[in-house]
């Protein structure tokens, strides 16, 4: 039986006491239960009275091979009985060295040199300075500006936030931003009527070659998040549009960073979202899958050419300022390379691909809800559109916190949904069964049904 001082109740009550938690509106938790987790099992989350959860959402789009996946937590305990961490300036460790060795063996073609951060939104902070320094080093000072898609995201430090186009957000920090130029998003679901994804891209590409007419002489680089605009509500657009976002990049002689934070590492289908498109950019963001969801890291990839602009004598002052006290940490680089092996003796890629045509078929009988307007999937990530008026698309009213109700009905059935705003997505673990999908899927529906009641 579990002793009450560590059940649910008093472990709620003894974080609410000192603990500010992410993304949360705290005055929420005098309603809204904060579930205590004590241990993780494969695709499910055990909370302090042994309750479970199926975590539909891999806590974060981080976790991609389990919980306490035991192949992974080995290594991280061998390695932390052998080095825990070592100064990443001046000194190197062999975790590191593989790791770069290896992502640079199955990333894209030329992305040669790999910077080590501890998170995704500093990965992204490190992508803007050193697209800005490089054509600095250049001469090309006047670069100061970057271009980002509308509804965009790429992180909550604050140059990652100035790329980002959320409106909350930019509202509250706007005098501490960076402005960015804002090209329309390619995203299918606000295509023209009769227009089909493709055409969506090319009208949308178009409307960047425009931008770029006016302002490349100005602009350091274009930052998008590959195929899927993901904590932009799950928008979704054709791979053309990075095969021409990359010509324009080039003709016009600005940077091309790709923010795979979120999509990389086989959750679009394939290894990493640019392979869709046979795309490589200047700069590749990763992170949270990176280590299935064990620790921080992340990394920047990017060419030779970019770093050849900054190796030079010390007095040339062109050296990249960038640091992190735990940049490179060897535990993290162990579990990363952990992670990495699994991808290469597992058939994951495969396995997805079967989990996700099980997924679209369950979803399918969604696209003729009266309150749904779009059922959309890439590879393992699938979102719902919940809308007051199917014909017209109106949305409800975001006071409504018609999400909020999917997210309550998911806890009481012991599943983990946490929908962004009135889109309910789905982001599984890898190691998720077919069964597990249909009680995700099941319970989305009788939370959408609780949510547009009334």
């Amino acid at each position: 039986m579990t002793h009450p001082a560590s059940g649910n109740v008093a472990l709620a009550t003894r974080d609410l006491k000192h603990v500010w938690h992410p993304c949360t509106q705290m005055q929420d938790h005098e309603s809204v239960p904060l579930v205590p987790i004590v241990r993780g099992e494969g695709a499910w989350l055990i909370d302090a009275e042994g309750r479970r959860y199926l975590d539909g959402i891999s806590s974060w789009w981080t976790n991609i091979f389990g919980h306490a996946n035991p192949r992974i937590a080995a290594a991280l305990a061998d390695q932390a009985s052998t080095l825990e961490h070592v100064i990443f300036a001046g000194f190197t460790h062999e975790p590191a060295i593989e790791l770069a060795e290896k992502l640079v063996a199955i990333t894209p073609p030329g992305l040669d040199k790999v910077f080590f951060a501890d998170n995704g939104s500093s990965a992204v902070e490190v992508a803007l300075k050193m697209s800005f320094h490089y054509w600095l080093n250049q001469g090309h000072g006047e670069k100061t500006r970057f271009i980002a898609l509308s509804g965009s995201y790429h992180g909550e430090t604050l140059g990652a936030l100035s790329v980002s186009d959320v409106a909350l957000y930019r509202k509250t920090y706007a005098p501490l931003l960076l402005t960015p130029f804002l090209t329309p998003s390619p995203d299918a679901y606000e295509g023209e009527p009769g227009e089909n994804p493709q055409q969506t891209a090319a009208r949308r590409l178009r409307e960047l070659r425009t931008l770029l007419e006016s302002h490349a002489h100005e602009t350091c680089a274009v930052i998008v998040e590959p195929l899927v605009q993901c904590a932009g509500g799950m928008r979704m657009y054709h791979p053309d549009y990075l095969v021409g976002l990359r010509a324009l990049c080039d003709e016009f002689s600005v940077h091309f960073i790709a923010d795979e934070i979120a999509v990389g590492f086989g959750r679009t289908g394939s290894l990493f979202a640019c392979e869709q498109a046979g795309v490589s950019p200047d700069f590749m963001c990763l992170s949270k899958g990176l280590t299935a969801g064990f620790l921080p890291l992340s990394v920047t990839l990017t060419t030779n050419d970019v770093y050849d602009a900054f190796y030079a004598e010390y007095n040339a002052g062109k050296a990249f300022l960038h640091s992190h006290s735990y940049t490179g940490n060897p535990l993290a680089c162990r579990v990363a390379l952990e992670t990495l092996a699994i991808f290469r003796d597992e058939p994951v890629l495969d396995r997805n691909r079967k989990l996700a045509a099980h997924l679209a078929q369950r979803l399918a009988p969604l696209r003729d809800h009266p309150h749904v307007a779009d059922v959309r999937q890439t590879g393992m990530i699938a979102a719902v559109e919940l809308v007051a008026d199917k014909a017209t698309r109106r949305p409800f009213d975001s006071k409504e916190r018609r999400g909020m109700r999917v997210y309550l009905h998911g806890l009481q059935q012991g599943v983990l949904l946490r929908p962004l705003g009135n889109v309910v997505y789905f982001m599984p673990p890898y190691v998720v069964t077919e069964q597990e999908i249909d009680l995700l899927v099941d319970t989305a529906i009788a939370g959408i049904e609780r949510a547009v009641a009334g």
